[in-house]
């Protein structure tokens, strides 16, 4: 075997490692004719506000009645809210609020989720899109083009239609009366006329809701609570990028035989969230 003097052996090693590099060559991992995909485009918010904070005390003074007859440090203690537990306040947060008064309590919770793509070709608005679809399609509303006073839900109220059932049948259509008809424990209606809801119920049925963040739902449900009583809770979710913000308002009476009023519920809970909307456009 031929002795190679140290020195030379080194030039040699050198030249063998640098050989095929330099300005212009390929990246060590990419492939001859292979294009480059570029990665989908980031989330426009890449914190969450503080939702404790994001609801003005003057909302919360109308959205909790009786809070405000109550001794100065507990209106404070209802008015803090209560914030959910989380592990990770950079993609998911809420709060909750709750107020007594004599003839009915009322609670609010407020959520707000950040979604983040771990695919780099499908963007952060992208996969927020799909989450907000599913959510959409979990209350009934399986596209847009669902409206309040479709043939389906105005005059097929019917147990066998599913989430029909779960919704219109609980919801104002039934239980807030449609004229000479009464609800009964399940929320069904017994009607005298002709069995469609009155025009009036129809605009308050669970529907997509326009112009508000990049797509929103409004959902309104009533269930038993306890043996007797009845609370109705309104939902409303929406889409603003990356963020799927959730609004639930609950009411329950003390008297069992009163039912809560949709159109008052529905009212209070789209205001908040529009108002929720701007703050994240702020």
């Amino acid at each position: 075997m031929a002795y190679v003097p140290g020195t030379a052996l080194l030039a040699a090693l050198v030249v063998g490692c640098s050989g095929g590099t330099g300005t212009g060559s390929s990246a060590p991992d990419s492939k001859p004719g292979e294009a480059t995909v570029a990665a989908a485009a980031p989330g426009k918010y890449r914190t969450l506000p503080d939702p404790c904070r994001a609801v003005a005390p003057s909302a919360l003074k109308d959205l909790l009645p009786g809070a405000a007859e109550l001794p100065e440090d507990q209106q404070k203690k209802v008015y803090e809210g209560t914030a959910t537990v989380t592990y990770n306040t950079d993609r998911k947060v809420g709060c909750h609020w709750k107020s007594e008064a004599p003839d009915s309590s009322h609670t609010l919770f407020v959520d707000f989720e950040r979604v983040v793509s771990y695919d780099p070709s499908v963007s952060d608005d992208d996969r927020a899109r799909e989450v907000y679809a599913k959510k959409e399609t979990a209350a009934g509303l399986s596209s847009p083009s669902a409206t309040p006073s479709s043939t389906k839900d105005a005059e097929k109220q019917t147990p066998s239609s599913s989430n029909s059932a779960s919704h219109a049948l609980s919801g104002p259509a039934s239980e807030d009366g449609t004229a000479g008809g009464s609800a009964d424990e399940n929320g069904s209606e017994g009607s005298d006329t002709d069995g469609s809801a009155g025009s009036a119920d129809e605009n308050l049925l669970p529907r997509t809701l326009d112009n508000l963040g990049d797509g929103a739902f409004l959902d309104d449900l009533l269930t038993r609570a306890g043996s007797t009583a009845k609370n109705r809770t309104v939902s409303v979710v929406f889409r603003t990028s990356n963020v799927i913000v959730t609004v639930e308002y609950t009411e329950q009476p003390t008297v069992s035989t009163v039912l809560p009023d949709s159109k008052e519920l529905q009212d209070r809970a789209q205001s908040l969230a529009r108002k929720l909307v701007d703050k994240f456009s702020e």
